[in-house]
Order: C-alpha cells, then structure tokens, then sequence
C-alpha cells in the first residue's frame, strides 16, 4: 500500500503529465499507449531524435504519428518516409483522414499532391533528392520519419537511407522506425554519432501471442511443446539454442524420425544411395513419406475449419501465387457470405472503372475479380498496382480472406492477418535456392496477428518430405536479426557530394555513413570532430577578419615566427644534449666537474666512466653523496676543471672512503676553484642557430611592415588567429589518424571519383576537384545505371530518334531482365535504333573495362526485353498487341514503363540539353503514359 508522500507524488506526476503534449496527442487515439511507445514519444517531447526496434504490427508508427503531432503544434514541418510508393500512399491516406487533405501532401516521383503542405509523405529517395537539390521545401522542417529503416540493409536501395540521415540539417529531428534488429544498440550508437542525442527503444514484445504450427497432411500440429505460446515462454540464457530455451514437439520429432527410417529402407537418405558427391541429394519421393501433403485449396479450407483465417501464404513465385488463385478457383473454393460478394463486386467495379475496356482481358480482370468475390487473391510486384490496392483494402476490411503473395508484401505494407503460412523455407534469389534465414522467417511471420482484432496469431509450416523440425524451431526461436549496411558510393552520389562540399569533406562525410562505422566505429567520430572543428574553424575566419588587410597573411607570418623559434630553442636543445652526451662519454675516474644545475648541483669527482649508448657515469659529490649522472642533468656539456687519484683500493660503500676521497677533492680545488657558471651555459651556440636567428629577423621585418601590423585590433584578432591555428593543428592530427585507419568507404569514393575524372566528370583545378558542364547533368541522373546514362546523353545515343524510339531506348537504360532471358537477341523495332542502341553498348563496354581495372562493381548490362514492346506501346498500340509475342506479366510492364517515364522526367529536368531534346523528351512521356500506365497512380 503506497504512503500519502507517494500518493501525493503520484498525483503530481498526474497533473504534471496533463501538461504535455504527448498527454494532449494521447486524447486523439481510441487506446492507451504501451510503455515502448510512451518511451519513445517521451524522447521526442524532450526534443531528442529517437530510434523505435519492435516487432512487426506492434505499433510503432504511433511514435512516427506523434512527431508529426509534435511538428503541427510547433508550427514546422514533418516529412514521413517510407520505402515503397505503396506503403506511402496507404500513409497519406491515414493522415488525411486525421488532419485533412489540406494539411498532407504526397510526393512518390510520379506523383506530387500539395508538396507545400506541413505534413508530406514521401519515398525515401524522393527526400534524398530534395536533399541534393537544397530544395525550398526543406525550409522549417522539424521531423522525419523513417518508416521501415531497416530498410537500408537493402543491397539495390539501402544506401539512399544512410544518405538521408547523414544530410538532413542537424536541427531536424530523427524519428527512425525499425523492425526488431539485434544490433539495435550499435545502430542507435551511430545516428547518435551522425545525429546527436539519439535514444534507443526496444521491445521484443509482441502484443498479440504468435502461436508457431507445423501442418501435417490437413492438421496442425505445435510445433513446440507446452501450453504457452513461444514468444511468451522464457528462454533459457543469451547463448541457449532453440532445443534449450523451448521443447519441440515429440510428436514432430517422431514423425521426422519415422519419416527417415522409412526412407532409408527405401533407399534414401544417409547412406541410402552411393552419390558420391555427385551434385546436391534430391529431395525423397512423396511415395517415401507417410504424409500426403494438402493441396492449396485444402491449406485454406482446415485453417477456416480452425477459425484462422484471414491468411496469407507465402510463396516465393509470382507464378505460384496465380497458380494458387487457378487452383482455388477449380477446387470451388468459397469463403465469403452474399453481402461480402456484393461489397466486393461494388469496390472492384469501382476500382476498374476507368480501365480500357480491351485492356482488361490482358490483365486477366476477369479471373483476379472472380477470385476476389469468393474470398482471395494473389499479391505480387507483377500485378498491376491498382489491382494490389483493391487487395489490400479488401484485406483490411476482412472481405478477403486469404492472400497468396511473394516476400515483397512483407516489406512494408500494412496487411495483418490472423495466421501466415509458408509453404517452403527455402527460395530463389535470382541466381540459387537458397534457405529462408532467421530474419526472413520473423519478418514474414510477423504478419500474423491483428491488433486489436486477434487474441493470438499463428504461423504455420507445410511439412514437406525431409522438413527437419529442430531447423524450424531454430528458424522460429530466433526473433531478431541484425541490420547490416548496405551503403556504396555511387557515381550519382559521388558528384552530388562533391558539387555540394568539395572532394575533402565528400570523404570525411562518407566516414561517418553507418557501414564505415560498422567497419570501424572510432573512425565516424574522429570524422564528425573533423566536420564540427572545420566548421568551427570557418567561424573562426571571420572572427579574425581585418579591414586593414589580409589577417590570415599577418598571422602565418606570426605563426612561421613562432614555429622556428620553437625549433630554433629545440635544435639548440637538441645540439647542447648531444654535446652533453658527448662530454659524459669523455669522462675517466678521477676528473673534477661543476655541474651547474639540477638535483646534482655542485662539484663533483667521476667514480667511473660509461661509454653505453646514454652514459651515466658514477659520481661522488662534495657532501659524500653517490650519484649517476645522465644528459637530462646537464643543459650543455661538461668541462673537466681538474684530476685526483682515486686509491686502488676504494670503496663506495664505505662511508671513510667516501669521506676521504670528498675531502681530497676539496683540497683539489682549494683557492684555485673557478667562478660558477649559469645553468644557461651562455657560451654555447652553433651556426645552425645563427641562420634561425637570422630568419626570424627577416619574419620580423615582414611582420612591422604588414598593414595588419597597424591595426588597433590586432590582439584581438591575433588570440582568433591563436585559436584558429590550435584547432587547424588538432584537425589535422584527427584527419592523419582517419587516414591511417580502414576507411573502405572513403577508398571506394576515391576510386569512383578516378573514373569519374577519367571521364571528364570531375576535372582537378588549383583550387581542388570540381564538377564540369557534363558532371552537372549526371547529378540528376538516378538509377542503377546512371553513369552509363549520362554517358550514352553526352555521346548522342539520343539524336536523330523520335519520340517513339527514345520511349523504346530508354527503356535499355531502365530494364532489367530476368536471368532465363538475358543473353538472348530479342525482336527490335527495325534498324532505325541501332545505332543507338550501339551507343549505349559500346559505353557499357568500357564503362566495365575501367570498373574492373579501379576494382568497382560493374554497370549492369544494358537490356533489350522491353525495346519491342515499349516501342509499340508508343506507337498507340493495345496493352495486348504490345506485350504480344513476350513473356512480360501485364503489372510488370506498367511496372517498367512507369520506371521509363521516372528517366525521361529525369533527363528533361537536364539543363544544357541540345536543341529539342528536351520536348522529345516530354513528347516520349506523353505518348507512354496513357491507359493503364495513366491509370495506375501508384506503384512500387
């Protein structure tokens, strides 16, 4: 029970609490905030950048929606960021409807709704961009989003996040939203470093329970044991594997190891067949396990049985996602009531409204709505976009019950659901089957539970012949993944970054991205000391400014002064050691010597001579003390004023022995003891310090004859100056140390900025690299190949074609193949683009010769699919007759042709175009972006 001072604290924190914004902002939602969100929300109102790790579906945009809360309410700006056009139109949608259309804008590159309002959804390439451009709109903002910032580990997008971060003004605040990473803590650690103050929330909490299945034949089976669900169990200790924290299921463990023994007596599994090594072992027969695995359609019907849908099942093809929807159509498969079919039939009729009738076939309308109405469909980056909005409305609102999609849906957007299903745990990436990792799996099942709708969610496993269930179970123990950079300088960042900051600080600023602090952590903070004394040091210029003249002269003059009368008295220090050094070495027993200075101050007689390489003779002074005598005694060297005997039999141990042989050399120097010298030992000089003497004098003379020398102001300015020079000398030690530590990143830059000089990109002038006429167009030039573009512009690869063909060259520049079609000589339009097309392959040619001789990953070839097609889509032609002839889906075509429309919008923003390139350029945007390219608002 808590006393009345508690209680009275409490109370006060209460009413303290109803102050705050974040008080204010929590009035607006219809639930309470869990503690990570009312963390993070804390940092923010406290005016810190905040970095939010948690589970898919647990609510971390709440943080990203107070920030733009935050930004409103102090009268800023608020930028929200997301990786795919989709996800940012499904978040313009959200906030219009909570601060009106008025107030929101959506800029996606082929799309740009109020771009001036104060809040404004964005892809994050789009804000990169902006960046570069020192766009107006970046005046008064306060906050970014970044939504899905693990995004950056992406290996083709990634770098275009760490841009961001690294560029925004240090006074915006940093609101970055990631999936559950185990290195949330380093990267925290970096955009503390690159950003400031910048707190770090976690939480591996799920709100909603995930239930972890394995589906034998048409039952789900647990796949651990117990009666809690695993993200809830408690594991066993940091370094516990899967099979210590939680039990798998005996009844699993049977089936596998009766699924095994079966097999080997059929001839498989280890030792079942003499392979020798030759090649990978095939997966067994179905006939070799006691499982019949359940058809698609069957998955669907036990988990409605089970009361678990909606469902998504993921599977890793696109034409395996149609397949699906085929199957469950013939299976006469119904998962919706009347009343839902009439919604559904109503939204997509409204959806494809506007759709050219003769189009609809193509694009296979009529299957994807018959497959909606009973209740499911397929989702994949080949759909037309609208087509995928329409699913995910539909799921949503829970008129759609299950969806079969590929991993891309997993990236972003927001389509929870009740259970999640993975048909296989391996997949083709473009070039091998390979497994599903740990951070695939979480990411995919995450999917599985809806707030605020599902108690608990699931995620179940197809058992297959050979499914290993102690792998599951490590796949689905292991809850986080670490985020890796995927950070490269690019040609197009490179010139940016040199146009914008020199080639100098384009390097420091590249020390401070996240990969190079992964590389080396210590080197992004030398490199942003670096940044902050150069610009302290800039400030200190213009402190230091005289109207008289040239202060900087003045003050090098002052500064050369200086430095050589410090090495003036070092060179005099140094000549008087090794003359000291010299004169010990000299030394025999028995000489007499005055040391003038120092702890062994007085007369003394050498007890014995050291010729080592730093001499200590032994002395005995004249107060019977035993000493050594070394250089750092000494301030020049030493003269020997007299000689004694010393007896053969002497002792210095004995006290007699050393009062007696004190005593004769007392008498050795009675009335004939020389004045004592000064420790300065003035007499010494050298002709080295005679010519730094008369350097400095000339210093001197420059120095009063300065107009500066004149200035009432001159102390002033000289202590600005005593100031700049300090941190100009500890700059520069921080620098020598970055170059002698890895700095990969900085190395690749330079490489790239050595193709680009090649190439007359970049020219060095006296006052250092700079950018030329050809450079500036490659600055707005981006893509995967924006070199080879601006190449193929400068060399003419767009002269002498009309709008049609340029539509149809341009699009060698943007596609890219599947790997089953590269190689091949697909059908041209005729030989009017050959030369062109010429241009651009001969560009690529040694644009690859020159990434392999500096060691840079090469330009991808340039692609001739989509030259055809494209050119008859120009020509007016329907979406049928266009794609006649290839294998393009019809989603994917709009898909690439609004990607040729990005870099013909591009190439038309170019300045210095030759005279009517740049109408051939909008004429060519015109004549693609028609019908269902026109149609389609969004894409990803």
């Amino acid at each position: 029970m808590t006393s009345p001072a508690e209680r009275y604290q409490l109370a006060r924190a209460r009413t303290a609490h109803t102050t705050t914004s974040l008080f204010q902002f929590e009035q607006t939602l219809g639930f309470d905030l869990d503690p990570f969100q009312r963390d993070a929300c804390v940092c923010l109102e406290a005016g810190r950048g905040v970095l939010v790790a948690a589970p898919t579906g647990a609510g971390k945009t709440v943080v990203g929606e107070f920030a733009v809360y935050l930004a409103l309410e102090k009268g800023l700006k608020a930028f929200y960021t997301t990786p795919i056009k989709a996800l940012s139109n499904q978040k313009y949608s959200e906030l219009c409807a909570v601060y009106g259309s008025d107030r929101v804008g959506l800029l996606t590159g082929d799309t740009s709704i109020n771009p001036d309002a104060a809040v404004v959804v964005m892809t994050t390439e789009v804000l990169r961009n902006m960046l570069y451009a020192n766009s107006n709109t970046l005046d008064d903002l306060g906050y970014v989003v970044m939504d899905e910032v693990h995004y950056l580990a992406d290996r083709f997008r990634g770098a275009v996040w760490e841009e961001v971060i690294i560029h925004l003004p240090s006074e915006v605040r940093l609101v970055s939203l990631s999936a559950t990473v185990s290195n949330a803590e380093e990267f925290g650690a970096w955009l503390d470093t690159v950003r400031g103050q910048t707190d770090v929330v976690v939480s591996e909490h799920r709100p909603v329970p995930l239930w972890q299945h394995v589906m034998v034949g048409q039952h789900l089976l647990d796949l651990f044991a117990g009666d809690v669900a695993f993200d809830e169990a408690a594991p066993a200790g940091p370094d516990a594997g899967a099979e210590d924290r939680y039990e798998v299921n005996p009844e699993l463990l049977e089936l596998a190891s009766s699924e095994s023994r079966l097999n080997q007596r059929a001839g498989w599994g280890a030792g079942g067949g003499s392979r020798r090594g030759r090649g990978p072992a095939k997966r067994p027969p179905a006939a070799a396990s006691r499982v019949r695995r359940a058809t698609r359609p069957q998955v669907i019907s036990a988990l409605d049985r089970d009361g678990l849908l909606p469902a998504i099942t993921f599977i890793f093809s696109r034409n395996g996602c149609e397949a699906a929807v085929s199957q469950c159509l013939d299976a006469g498969l119904w998962l919706t009531t009347e009343p839902e079919r009439e919604i559904i039939s109503q939204r997509v009729d409204e959806a494809a409204v506007d759709l050219p009738p003769e189009d609809l076939a193509v694009l296979g309308f009529w299957e994807w709505r018959e497959g909606l109405i009973r209740g499911f469909s397929a989702h994949h980056a080949g759909m037309l976009p609208t087509f995928k909005e329409v699913v995910e409305k539909l799921f949503a609102l829970g008129l759609v019950k299950a969806v079969f999609a590929t991993e891309t849906l997993a990236l972003g957007v927001n389509m929870p659901a009740r259970s999640v299903v993975l048909e296989k745990l391996d997949k083709f990436n473009g070039e091998a089957h390979v497994n599903v990792t740990a951070g695939e799996y979480t990411q995919l099942t995450g999917r599985a539970g809806r707030r605020g709708i599902d108690v608990e969610g699931h995620a179940v496993v197809l058992w297959q012949p050979g499914t290993d269930p102690g792998a599951v179970a490590g796949l689905a123990s292991r809850r986080t993944y670490p985020l890796n950079s995927s950070f490269r300088p690019t040609y197009n960042m490179s010139i940016n970054l040199v146009a914008q900051f020199g080639q100098d600080r384009s390097r420091e600023i590249l020390e401070t991205s996240f990969a190079q602090f992964q590389a080396d952590r210590s080197v992004v903070g030398l490199a942003k000391q670096v940044r902050t004394r150069e610009e302290s040091l800039r400030g200190y210029e213009q402190s230091m400014t005289c109207h008289l003249g040239d202060f900087t002269e003045y003050s090098r003059l002052r500064r050369e002064i200086s430095d050589l009368e410090d090495r003036a008295a070092k060179t005099n220090s140094r000549s008087r050691r090794s003359a000291a050094a010299s004169s010990l070495e000299m030394l025999r027993p028995g000489d007499v010597v005055d040391v003038p200075a120092g702890r062994i101050q007085g007369y003394a007689v050498v007890l014995s001579s050291d010729t080592s390489r730093e001499p200590r003779p032994t002395v005995l002074t004249e107060d019977k003390q035993l000493r050594r005598l070394g250089v750092q005694d000494l301030s020049g060297p030493l003269e020997v004023l007299s000689h004694i005997r010393i007896p053969k039999n002497f002792n210095a141990r004995s006290p007699k022995d050393r009062r007696d042989l004190s005593s004769s050399l007392r008498n050795a120097l009675h009335d004939k003891r020389p004045p004592r010298r000064g420790a300065s030992q003035d007499g010494f000089n050298s002709s080295a310090t005679e010519r730094q003497e008369a350097a400095i004098a000339e210093l001197r003379r420059k120095l009063r004859s300065h107009p500066c020398h004149g200035c009432s102001d001159r102390e002033q300015h000289a202590r600005w100056s005593e100031r700049w020079w300090k941190l100009r000398r500890e700059t520069d030690r921080l620098s020598g140390q970055i170059r002698g530590r890895t700095n990969t990143i900085a190395k690749t830059f330079d490489r790239v900025s050595d193709v680009l000089l090649r190439y007359g990109y970049l020219q060095d002038t006296p006052s250092g690299t700079t950018i030329t006429a050809a450079g500036r167009k490659l600055r707005r030039v981006y893509g995967e190949k924006d070199l080879l573009i601006a190449l193929s512009l400068e060399h003419g690869a767009f002269e002498g074609l009309d709008a049609a063909e340029t539509a149809a060259l341009a699009s060698v520049l943007v596609y890219q193949a599947k790997r089953e079609e590269r190689g091949l000589r697909p059908k041209m339009p005729g030989v009017a683009l050959d030369p062109s097309i010429d241009v651009v392959v001969r560009q690529w040619s040694a644009l690859t010769d020159l990434e392999e001789q500096f060691k840079l990953p090469v330009t991808g070839e340039p692609e001739l699919g989509l030259v055809w097609p494209m050119h008859k889509w120009a020509r007016g032609k329907a979406l049928q007759a266009a794609l006649s002839g290839t294998e393009l889906a019809a989603g994917d075509f709009v898909r690439w042709t609004k990607q040729v429309v990005d870099l013909l919008d591009q190439l038309a923003k170019i300045d210095d175009l030759p005279p009517g390139q740049r109408r051939l350029f909008i004429d060519a945007i015109g004549l693609i972006r028609r019908g269902v390219v026109a149609y389609s608002a969004i894409s990803d």
